[in-house]
């Protein structure tokens, strides 16, 4: 693609990660793009192409994650991506802010825009609550005039992304109630990270889904309700969050029902989602009958959804399935790079997933 501004220098902290080699191989692609910088304490020194032997970025040597800018800074890094664990990144934050860079954080970190919600979710207290207020959610196709100028995006949970999706646009029309909202969602076990753990060992979860932190136990449940509360006219009635893990690695599927303030038929229902994703290039509303499957968005940096209603129209159903690395991840961070650049959002974004049977 020509005719967009001049390359952008980028780094990645934590780029040897699922989310932060996701994050390279797209940017390796990207016209508006310089790949400048990449950061990994584990893999330091080593190349790119040495850790993921099918990385185009062959030649990219990793640094050791570093605590300070300037060496970052003298290669001409413009925006930081951070894949780091969770609290890895906060207490440094403002460091890299105040020497001039732009951040796109993927972490928890600058999520929540409380510090008492923050403490509550995550057990402990934030270590610059005053970053909080400053960081934009990134959920593009909600808050990209909000993104263009900012200097601190935190990347929506790749939970969070399909649910939100899945559920604004009538949150945003105001047809909830005040009864519970139902939300199952099964993940792949790349949502865990690349550090190895009894749960997610082959070993243990294959042939097996099972929930985990049901109810309202999630920490992507207040990055939710915070998002929700900021479209409904009223808020909505409590959500009841039950994610699972599948033997699969990579994908999420949310199912979502909850009841109407008053019946809608499914054709109707259709027609408000259709129309408010009409200019959202990654957002597909499938066809009257279809429903989503996590293959056919795998690879993607896409969102299919599909709505219908229930129980004589009182009842609304919503399903949504993204890649949890590309569109929960790195696909949406560059997604928002995009809008920060001033690049179409599409650029250098997988629409087609990479697989047809």
């Amino acid at each position: 693609m020509t005719g967009g501004p001049a390359p952008a220098g980028v780094g990645v902290l934590g780029a040897t990660g699922y989310a932060g080699a996701e994050l390279v191989r797209l940017l390796s692609g990207h016209p508006g793009a310089r790949l400048a910088a990449a950061g990994s304490r584990s893999n330091a020194g080593r190349t790119m192409s040495r850790v993921f032997p099918s990385m185009p970025a062959a030649g990219l040597v990793l640094d050791d994650d570093p605590d300070r800018p300037e060496a970052w800074l003298d290669r001409g890094v413009q925006v930081v991506f951070t894949a780091l664990p969770h609290g890895a990144f906060a207490p440094r934050a403002r460091a890299w802010l105040d020497a001039g860079l732009r951040v796109i954080d993927l972490s928890a970190d600058f999520r929540l825009r409380g510090a008492g919600e923050f403490l509550e979710r995550h057990g402990v207290d934030h270590p610059d609550p005053g970053l909080l207020q400053r960081a934009v959610y990134g959920l593009t196709e909600w808050c990209g005039p909000e993104i263009d100028a900012a200097p601190l995006v935190a990347n929506p949970g790749c939970y969070a992304t399909a649910v939100l999706l899945g559920l604004l646009p009538a949150i945003h029309a105001g047809w909830g109630s005040s009864e519970p909202i139902i939300v199952n969602a099964i993940s792949g076990v790349s949502g865990a990270g690349r550090s190895p753990s009894l749960s997610t060992h082959f070993a243990e979860c294959d042939g097996s889904v099972a929930p985990y932190r049901v109810g309202e136990e999630h920490p992507h449940l207040a990055e939710i309700l915070q998002a929700m509360g900021r479209v409904g006219e009223s808020a909505p009635g409590p959500v009841i969050f039950n994610p699972h893990l599948a033997p699969m690695s990579r994908g999420i599927l949310a199912s979502m029902a909850f009841r109407l303030g008053r019946p809608v038929d499914s054709g109707r229902a259709r027609e408000l989602y259709a129309a408010r994703y009409a200019g959202s290039p990654f957002v597909r509303v499938l066809d009257e009958g279809a429903l989503p499957e996590t293959r056919h968005v795998r690879g993607s940096n896409r969102c299919d959804l599909a709505v219908r209603t229930a129980a004589g129209g009182s009842v609304l159903m919503v399903f949504a399935a993204i890649d949890n690395l590309i569109k929960g991840a790195a696909g949406q961070a560059v997604q928002n790079f995009n809008r920060m650049m001033g690049w179409p959002e599409e650029t250098a974004l997988p629409l087609a997933g990479w697989s047809c049977a």
